[in-house]
């Protein structure tokens, strides 16, 4: 029989760290031939990281990046070892898998279809390759593609299984959102069974400045089952048995295969196929394996494990000792902190409480309880002097004007300040608390709220929010989030009684429309079609489009979502376009637009500051 014994690395490679990385793919090269395995497959550019973005623009990086390649082939024996990495021809550079044995690269395959959509830029950075991959070790054929390459029905993964690829091995760096794992796997399955292959998916694992990715690496048998799976958000090694005879067998049932063969023009239709035989190690006698199936994830799970990872990343790979949360009693700074524990440790955790003339007992008791039950370092820093010495500064310019939202954003930025100072002092990295409801309509303070290193919450609605506050306790078995939390109304207790609901619409209602409207792109007579109030639509689409600014200063945060705001959704700042509803109120729908925009600039103080 012939049977091939092939081992994933879902590895969590940092950008830039050559060495760290090559060390990590030399190490699961060494597991995998302890294993036994054929062939081991790392993830899409494991030895730059992903994405390396500007760096491979840099020379003495794509040079740096080969010889660590020459270092790490230099450590591969008999095993076959594909590796991604940056390739140059002398010419330009690729996106490439390196396939090493005996010491030496014996085959390289440039990624065909570069994704320029979302977050994607690689056309910025690669020119594409045009060659199919084929590889034969111990008498099976494996074709090598990398990630986008087999999102189309018909690319390098057709042609290869065409020129007799029984195993199609696709390295992935593909970046987490919120469901794509599910599509990822329809679509791997899909491809399976149309190419009646093994399609094995090493996924990358970790985070990267907003990108998540959550390793879930998958085997498809040529049925279009999954009959292995990794871990969620960890790094992981899955090990299977492929037996290729299963493969050869169901092609002779297939006709589709049978009858694409009968016509070679399209096997050369876009490249040329390069099969190379690969050294045959000693025949062996393969024992029975068990390959592991690792579960899904709920869905609050699944965020939850993605905030956790991203923050947790972010802080350890950008060298930061410990993180700084202002606790306010509020349910986003409390998420935010219980994320924070998850991630680096509540020994790295610092809560402070800055409570103001207008902070309430019940959010200064929560703040505090909270902080218990994580068991994390607690200050409490009144801002009580120094917000009225800025009054007292400012007194005689202010004189003769009503307070407004000057005095709510000189609260926020005096505790800006603060936080700032303390990671000035004591090392480490403010964790801002602001949710995805928040940054859309700009219900945020610049040099504020906003003032802080990640925002780990960034990409989350306020919905959402209450959800994982809720999956949190239940995961702990628990109230470890107070339920006086979750439960009171939200406010920013900047002024006397100030709820959320006074300045924006119930947040089950916010957070409908701006998924519709930013993450969807529907038109507002199409949200208005839906059943929305057409005002309200009209003033939630003028905060969102009034507030980009605000949102280009704001720190990075987790992208869980598939239209983050970021490299997802990019709008100019200079912006005259405001889509209104088409109905018969335009006149009154053109004033609620007026206010909005008089209203997001109040809230900074000048439009552009």
């Amino acid at each position: 029989m012939r049977i091939l014994r092939v081992a994933l690395v879902q590895m969590n490679a940092t950008v830039g760290a050559l060495r760290q990385n090559g060390d990590t793919i030399i190490a699961g090269v060494e597991r995998a031939r302890r294993a036994g395995a054929d062939v081991v497959a790392f993830p899409e550019l494991a030895l730059t990281g992903y994405p390396p973005e500007d760096l491979v623009l840099k020379p003495e990086f794509v040079a740096d990046n080969l010889r660590e390649l020459d270092r790490l082939a230099a450590a591969v024996g008999d095993i076959t070892a594909i590796v991604g990495f940056v390739d140059s021809d002398g010419s330009d550079i690729y996106n490439a898998a390196a396939v090493i044995q005996q010491g030496k690269v014996v085959g390289r395959h440039w990624k065909v279809k570069l994704p320029n959509y979302a977050v994607f830029d690689e056309q910025r950075y690669f020119r594409a390759g045009s060659d199919w991959s084929v590889y034969v070790v111990r008498g099976v054929k494996i074709g090598v593609t990398i990630c986008e390459d087999i999102w189309y029905a018909v690319g390098p993964a057709t042609f290869e299984a065409l020129a007799g690829a029984e195993i199609i091995v696709a390295i992935n760096a593909s970046p987490y959102s919120h469901g794509r794992h599910q599509q990822r796997t329809n679509m791997v399955a899909t491809r399976a069974l149309d190419e009646l292959a093994y399609f094995c998916y090493p996924n990358m694992v970790g985070g990267q400045d907003e990108l998540i990715f959550e390793g879930a690496s998958i085997i498809c048998d040529h049925e279009g089952k999954v009959i292995a799976q990794g871990s969620f958000f960890e790094e992981d090694f899955l090990v299977a048995n492929l037996d290729a005879d299963a493969v050869f067998s169901a092609r002779l049932h297939d006709v589709r295969h049978r009858q694409a063969n009968i016509r070679p023009e399209l096997l050369h239709a876009q490249g040329k196929v390069v099969t190379t035989p690969l050294a045959a190690p000693a025949p062996r006698r393969l024992p029975p394996l068990e390959t592991p199936l690792k579960p899904n994830p709920q869905p609050a799970e699944e965020i939850y494990g993605a905030l956790v990872l991203s923050t947790r990343d972010y802080v350890r790979k950008n060298g930061f000792r410990q993180v700084v949360i202002a606790l306010s009693g509020g349910i986003d700074s409390t998420l935010t902190a219980a994320i924070a524990v998850d991630a680096v440790g509540a020994e790295n955790v610092i809560g402070v409480s800055m409570p103001s003339r207008y902070s309430s007992e019940g959010s200064r008791t929560d703040a505090q309880q909270l902080a218990e039950n994580l068991g994390i370092r607690f200050l409490t820093i009144p801002i009580e002097d120094a917000f009225r010495a800025y009054l007292d500064m400012l007194g005689e310019v202010f004189q003769g004007r009503e307070p407004d939202i000057t005095e709510e954003n000189l609260q926020a930025r005096v505790r800006g300040n603060i936080l700032m100072a303390l990671t000035n002092k004591l090392g480490g990295i403010v964790l801002t608390t602001g949710n995805k409801s928040e940054m859309a309509v700009g219900y945020s303070t610049l040099y504020g709220d906003l003032a802080g290193g990640f925002a780990v919450l960034k990409d989350v609605f306020k919905t959402t929010v209450w959800a994982l506050a809720r999956y949190r306790n239940a995961a702990a078995g628990w109230e470890i989030i107070p339920q006086s939390v979750i439960d009171k109304p939200p406010s920013a207790e900047l002024r006397p009684d100030q709820l959320d609901q006074d300045s924006l619409p119930p947040y089950d209602v916010l957070d409908r429309i701006l998924e519709l409207y930013v993450e969807d792109d529907r038109s507002a007579t199409d949200i208005v079609a839906m059943g929305f109030d057409p005002e309200t639509v009209t003033r939630v689409i003028a905060l969102v489009e009034h507030s980009e600014y605000k949102r280009r200063q704001a720190p990075p945060g987790p992208r869980i979502t598939a239209r983050a705001f970021g490299k997802d959704r990019r709008l100019p700042i200079t912006n005259c376009y405001l889509d209104l509803p088409d109905v018969e109120e335009k006149s009154t729908l053109s004033a609620v637009a007026e206010e909005a925009e008089d209203e997001a600039k109040r809230r900074a103080g000048t439009a552009v500051s």
